[in-house]
């Protein structure tokens, strides 16, 4: 077949973005632009927000030093205000009645153009969204929302990162239905792994539930676990033994996947993957969603569900939360004595921005272990680990994410000395090994399950000091 050539605003966006669009559009960028834009506007409830953004002042600046892209950078374009501004503008002049008017008779007036939506395209990719920002404006703006709008405008007009839309097409249209191409029974053969860590660890015997009709849990973690991250699985495993849960929860096998990417920058594809995860848990008559260890796509399950999930939405349960719980009420035990390393804690933003999941792994974590300390900030206020917003998924941007979105994050877990860094999420966690090797930091990531599993205590299988010591005569 001949090659395609490309015309030249095709070309214009291959050299000007840092990151891959598939298929980009070849005409009419403009025109493309202000009907996603104007379609957006007639289907949503965007219009009264950003009608009462146009009314507010937005450039104070204030949000630049809670940035840490700006904090690293110094450049106007990675301001927060910034990136809203340039979407406020188009909204005033094209959607607004006093900005046509104004248009109308004003030689000067602000003009679409094409040079402004590339603009838009790389400082919307630039953003984390890790709403740091909006926890300093005084007038209450959220500028991640407005990122992810931008996004979302830009995905219609037929500009966005490839690597997320791959993932996207493939857990709603592709043959395994999840974001990393897991097909059924390479998931069913970690589950028969999983079984076998439990027997020889702790001596259990034991099959995973898979497709069981009216559990309390339906369980949900991001599907890249099942490749990348078995001791968190396999920590959440053996709470739910010791909690004498084991026949209370069970896996889907049509749907297994929590990662939902529409969250970075397509409210359509959020809903409809919402509505994915929804149809399995009525598919299997499951009372609870309950999610892994995943920032993004405990978010999205919590925040969207009850909107996208029906009359009667099932209840969305952090398994951080379910752990506590278990904690709280004397259901498992966690042996204080075996993790004698400096651990910190890294909040993932989409569950600590909003104050929901902060506490709760930090009363966890100091209940056994004796070597804690904190990241200054943390908590709400805790910096990104630089892949958030779908970032991490983007390897066109590897340099970025080290040497910019990360760096903050860095050198935070630096100051800390801390030996492990515990970050229950997979997004969070692929992003900090990576800069833990960039930078050359002595400092071990894992999920917070993945700690657990060290020290938890089960009934009837072996004891934390037993594994502990079959663990160091093995690494000898």
């Amino acid at each position: 077949m001949p090659e395609t050539v490309e015309n030249a605003s095709q070309q214009m966006l291959r050299e000007r973005l840092p990151y891959y669009v598939e298929n980009p559009p070849a005409t009419g960028l403009v025109e493309r632009f202000l009907d996603a834009f104007a379609a957006i506007l007639e289907h949503t409830d965007y219009k009264p927000l950003l009608d009462s953004y146009c009314r507010t002042t937005n450039k104070c600046n204030r949000c630049s030093v809670t940035c840490p892209v700006y904090q690293v950078t110094g450049e106007a374009r990675d301001v927060p205000c910034y990136k809203t501004t340039l979407l406020l503008q188009v909204y005033q002049r094209y959607f607004s009645l006093g900005g046509w008017m104004r248009s109308q008779f004003n030689t000067h007036a602000f003009e679409l153009t094409e040079e402004i939506i590339l603009e838009m395209a790389d400082v919307f990719y630039r953003c984390t969204a890790c709403r740091r920002c909006t926890l300093e404006c005084p007038m209450g703006m959220d500028h991640g929302l407005i990122t992810r709008l931008g996004r979302y405008i830009l995905s219609l007009a037929g500009i966005s990162s490839k690597a997320l839309q791959v993932s996207v097409r493939e857990q709603l249209e592709g043959e395994t239905h999840n974001t990393s191409k897991i097909p059924k029974v390479a998931m069913l053969n970690t589950l028969e792994f999983l079984q076998e860590e439990l027997e020889d660890q702790f001596g259990l015997q034991v099959e995973v539930p898979v497709d069981k009709q009216d559990r309390d849990f339906v369980f949900f973690c991001a599907v890249s676990d099942y490749l990348m991250e078995p001791d968190t699985l396999l920590g959440n495993l053996a709470v739910l033994y010791a909690a004498g849960d084991w026949d209370r929860w069970t896996i889907g096998s049509c749907n297994y996947d929590g990662i939902n990417y529409g969250l970075f920058y397509s409210d359509w594809h959020l809903e409809r993957i919402i509505k994915q995860l929804v149809g399995e848990v009525e598919r299997l008559n499951g009372k609870n969603l309950l999610i892994g260890e995943c920032g993004h796509a405990s978010r999205s399950a919590h925040d969207f569900v009850p909107v996208f999930g029906g009359k009667r939405p099932s209840p969305v349960v952090s398994f951080i939360e379910y752990t506590l719980d278990c904690l709280r009420k004397g259901k498992i035990t966690l042996n204080p004595n075996i993790i004698t390393q400096k651990v910190t804690y890294h909040d993932p933003c989409n569950i600590a921005r909003g104050g929901w999941i902060v506490d709760q792994p930090r009363e966890i974590l100091k209940s056994f272990v004796k070597d804690y300390v904190e990241m200054t900030p943390g908590g709400k206020l805790n910096y990104c680990c630089g892949g958030g917003g779908g970032l991490v998924s983007i390897d066109e941007i590897h340099d970025y994410r080290m040497e910019v979105g990360g760096r903050k994050k860095a050198e935070q877990l630096i100051a800390t000395g801390a030996d492990i860094c515990i970050a229950p999420c997979a997004n969070c966690k692929k992003q900090l090994k990576e800069l833990v090797e960039h930078y050359e930091i002595p400092c071990e990531i894992m999920g917070l399950h993945d700690l657990i599993l060290k020290a938890i205590e089960i009934p009837g299988g072996k004891s934390a000091e037993e594994r502990l010591e079959e663990a160091q005569l093995y690494a000898m």
